[in-house]
């Protein structure tokens, strides 16, 4: 007998059906496609898209300074001294400017080129979408003498444009409440928008800009004076610079403006970011090619003209200059100011206009051939440095030869002492890297053989902030991770589609020594895999600190108040406390069940917000220098839950 399903009315599907979302509420329905996401990303992104605007107004030298305001109950204020936005009637939408720009998408003077020569917020979208996204929002004007103010809701004004006083100074004064309605949580970090707005103070040299949070009473300042060379300054002051005052490249050339600073320090690993109208182009572009080309171009004329190359170049037995050699120690930033950048897609991460290429090109080799002849003694310490990169490449080579024979796929190549998955898909796989046999052999017998492979290292892997690539490949407990993941390493061979794992959980124990291992790690996977980062693949396990127990009950306590208050409830008598100071103090079962097993566990995923911050921190942890480390552990030893020494 066959039972035959009813068939499905047709639904209907005519000129009716067609919806057409009028005003913000295309924004309001999809906020993630103009704001990235409505967690804390697009939470913090919300300032940004004001101050840009502000920051537009600096780039067109008609403002000074720019205030942002956490008030206590998180709204945001952004305070400028630049012109003020028009306000009078706007010739075809019959409404003041003021309220075409806040209330429709894609109105703004950044489309022609009166108006801004350059500018960030090319697409016109920014603050009517902070605006659309808002439980409120109100704007104050000052032009002309005059004070107006305008106020809205969710986006629709629920007020006319109107005269509130009388003030000399110019400027605009923004203030909003991100909507609860669509964000997960409204609550700003002073440090994620103190990391941004400082940049922006770097990439425009003079303008000031402040910081106040109303709810800690905490205050920051950014100006520099010095710009780019202060940003590189920066971002090496935990570092060995190899000569005393960074190189400053600054022209304009057929409408482009281009600054850059450069600095090498002793260590290993580059350091470049590359700006377009002070965003961010993460994925680099025609003009960070062009710079890379001239730089590696220019330092190879001149080796070959001073013959400091010894043994020849490419010759038989003889070694050649390559681009990473040329930016082993490199710290740079890349700025141009373009009046029409073209860049890939709405989240503006990659420069396309081939023009820009060419002229940073240009003017990079130009600039540097004429400060490698005016400056001997720089140039040659650049020279050494980038010949001993060469060197140490071919030394590395080989290394990593052996090491990418090792990473085939198959299980034969495998590590010895990982206990793999039976699964092979990398998305359902997960890799534990744990501290030490002990905690190895009880993660390896309490695991879910399916999904979850172990990998125990054995004590405190190399430190890669202070050594080559050709060290790190001969360290053992290195080569075996690079081996288990199966990716590869370097810039020419890591292929992150090679992965064999999508979660890799850092599983330490709660203890200093801990913590340090924990921090190696991530500065190998920072240094030389930071994808795996950037595609948040990493977290870091979360152990509980103590077992309580009475009779036969018994709960974990994850920190010093949890357990407090499990105490609290099971009373006073009778009660059993154990510290956990290693993994390998909980049997399988315990392991299983407070940190591997995904019903029941807490992860903690390693996310990349600022790669600048990041790398800074890592040179201050990580690196030769003490005074800055020790500045770092003063300033934030208050912090510390849980210290056991």
């Amino acid at each position: 007998m066959t039972i035959e399903k009813e068939p499905k009315q047709k639904a209907q599907y005519d000129a009716k059906t067609i919806q057409v979302l009028k005003g913000l509420e295309a924004v309001r329905r999809r906020p993630a496609m103009y704001i990235g996401d409505v967690a804390q990303r697009g939470l913090h992104h919300l300032v940004y898209e004001v101050v840009d605007n502000s920051i537009d107004e600096a780039m067109g030298g008609f403002c000074t300074a720019i205030k942002v305001e956490i008030n206590k109950n998180d709204s945001i204020t952004v305070t400028d001294n630049g012109r003020g936005i028009p306000v009078d009637m706007h010739p075809t939408q019959k409404k003041s400017a003021l309220e075409v720009v806040m209330t429709m998408l894609h109105a703004g003077g950044k489309f022609d080129h009166s108006t801004y020569k350059v500018s960030g917020g090319l697409h016109g979208v920014g603050v009517s979408v902070v605006n659309a996204l808002s439980e409120w929002c109100s704007v104050e004007i000052c032009r002309d003498g005059e004070v107006y103010c305008q106020e809205y809701a969710r986006g629709k004004a629920t007020s006319r444009v109107r005269k509130i006083g009388k003030r000399k100074q110019s400027g605009t004064k923004t203030s909003f409440l991100a909507d609860g309605e669509i964000f997960q949580k409204v609550q700003y970090k002073f440090d994620i928008l103190a990391s941004r707005l400082r940049e922006l103070a770097f990439l425009n040299s003079g303008l000031k800009i402040t910081l106040i949070d109303y709810r800690k009473d905490k205050r920051e300042e950014f100006q520099y004076k010095g710009g780019l060379s202060s940003f590189v300054e920066y971002l090496n002051e935990s570092k060995n610079v190899i000569y005393r005052k960074p190189v400053y490249i600054h022209k304009e050339k057929e409408g482009v403006d281009v600054e850059i600073a450069i600095h090498y320090n002793d260590s290993y690993v580059e350091t470049l970011f590359s700006y377009v109208n002070n965003i961010n182009t993460i994925e680099g572009g025609t003009h960070l090619t062009g710079f890379r080309t001239a730089l590696t171009r220019t330092i190879n004329n001149y080796i070959s003209k001073n013959n400091l190359l010894k043994n020849g170049k490419n010759g038989k037995n003889g070694i050649g200059i390559l681009g990473d050699d040329s930016r082993e120690g490199l710290t740079a930033i890349i700025s141009v100011k373009v009046p029409n950048p073209q860049f890939e897609g709405q989240t503006k991460t990659k420069l396309g206009n081939s023009d820009v290429r060419r002229i940073v090109e240009t003017i990079t080799n130009e600039y540097l051939a004429e400060y490698f002849e005016e400056n001997p003694p720089t140039a040659k310490k650049i020279a050494e440095k980038v010949i001993s990169a060469a060197r140490s490449r071919e030394a590395a080579r080989k290394a990593k030869e052996l090491t990418r024979r090792k990473t085939a796929l198959d299980h034969a190549a495998l590590p010895g002492k990982l206990a793999d998955c039976s699964l092979n898909d990398p998305e359902s796989c997960e890799l534990y890297i744990v501290e030490g046999d002990s905690a190895g052999g009880s993660a390896k017998q309490g695991r879910d053989r399916r999904f979850q492979a172990i990998l125990p290292l054995k004590g405190k892997i190399l430190n890669v902030e202070k050594a080559r690539l050709d060290r790190i490949l001969s360290n053992d407990e290195i080569r075996t991770v690079i081996t288990a993941l199966g990716t590869g390493i370097g810039s020419e061979e890591f292929e992150i589609n090679s992965l064999r794992y999508h979660k890799i959980i850092i599983m330490t124990d709660a203890d200093i020594d801990g913590a340090h291992i924990r921090t190696l790690i991530l500065t190998f996977f920072f240094r030389y895999m930071k994808e795996l980062i950037e595609k948040e693949y990493i977290y870091i396990a979360n152990p509980p600190l103590y077992r309580i127990y009475k009779g036969k009950k018994e709960q974990y306590a994850y920190s010093d108040e949890e357990r407090d208050r499990i105490m609290a409830q099971f009373g006073k008598d009778g009660i059993s406390v154990q510290r956990y100071k290693g993994l390998g103090e909980m049997n399988a079962e315990q392991l299983w069940r407070t940190t591997m097993d995904p019903e029941t566990r807490t992860l903690l995923r390693v996310t990349l917000e600022d790669a600048k911050e990041a790398d800074r921190l890592f040179s201050v942890l990580m690196g030769d220098s003490v005074e800055p480390r020790r500045e770092f552990i003063q300033e934030n030893a208050q912090y510390v839950r849980n210290l056991d020494i």
